[in-house]
């Protein structure tokens, strides 16, 4: 991987980044906080940044970026430096029948994403559609969060901080279509604020403590925690079981309905620390071959 900046100084060329496909990678569910522009180009919202992201064959455009902040906020948000290709090597010499969904979905990265937004998304995400997931967020992000810019005429906003999720009441949350989750998100907020959810702490105790004190967020149960220390804790042993993960793992492993905290059981032993990794290629194959 070689990185290059244009004359200019505010585009960024990343040559040569091997297993990594930014459609599969933002559209394989772990993230809601994007817009598909163009054939393999999308807009992508992390923290208080806003990237243009397009991809051509193993090259990388990014747009209107600076070359330090592409080294400090996007490198590290893609997950450009862990080598993948020994990945899915252990993977495969775990189980060889991953070896078609590896195949498959070859570019799923997992993202190193911000806690507060993925927490909040995630309770969110209970029982609705990616679609409508990411309306919601868009919704909350336009009406409490921090403009950041305008890509093609469309602005997008920084999901809301700390500071301003304290203004956010119920009500506002329902008005943005949350329904039954609002009271969740409520509570998440202020745990998050005034019980020191702090992610550094949470990255540092553990996954078994880490996933103890999520599961005191009302709204938040196995699969919701898994998902976060999946996807924003750096927990890569996680497992999140939704629907489509208890069945295709039924239809590999078990040949008959199975208990979730089972089957999450199971994935520790059989994949280890690269639970995570088999989840979302698994989870991916899944969901695009409706199986």
């Amino acid at each position: 991987m070689k990185i290059y900046e244009n004359d200019n100084g505010k585009d960024i060329i990343v040559k040569n980044v091997e297993d990594f496909n930014i459609r599969q990678t933002l559209e394989c569910g772990q993230c809601f906080h994007f817009d598909k522009i163009g054939e393999m180009e999308y807009t992508v919202v992390y923290k208080k940044y806003l990237l243009q992201i397009r991809q051509s064959g193993k090259d990388l455009y990014c747009i209107n970026t600076t070359k330090e902040e592409f080294e400090t906020v996007w490198r590290p948000y893609f997950d450009l430096d862990r080598d993948y290709g020994r990945i899915k090597q252990a993977l495969l010499d775990a189980d060889d029948r991953l070896k078609t969904a590896i195949r498959a979905n070859d570019g799923v990265r997992i993202l190193n994403q911000d806690f507060v937004e993925t927490l909040m998304s995630f309770i969110i995400s209970q029982n609705k559609q990616i679609p409508h997931i990411k309306k919601i967020v868009r919704d909350i992000s336009e009406k409490y969060g921090d403009c950041l810019g305008k890509i093609n005429g469309n602005s997008y906003y920084a999901f809301p901080d700390q500071i301003q999720l304290k203004r956010i009441t119920e009500e506002n949350y329902r008005e943005c279509k949350a329904g039954f989750r609002a009271p969740y998100l409520v509570d998440a907020a202020e745990k998050i604020i005034e019980e020191g959810f702090d992610s550094l702490h949470l990255k540092e105790i553990g996954y078994d403590n880490a996933k103890e004190k999520l599961l005191c967020i009302r709204g938040v149960g196995e699969k919701v925690a898994n998902c976060v220390l999946l996807f924003a804790l750096g927990y890569r042993n996680a497992f999140p079981v939704d629907v489509w993960m208890k069945r295709i793992m039924e239809s590999m492993y078990f040949g008959e309905s199975t208990d979730p905290k089972k089957i999450m059981e199971f994935a520790k032993e059989k994949y280890g620390g690269y639970g995570g990794y088999a989840q979302q290629y698994l989870f991916y194959y899944a969901r695009e071959n409706s199986r």
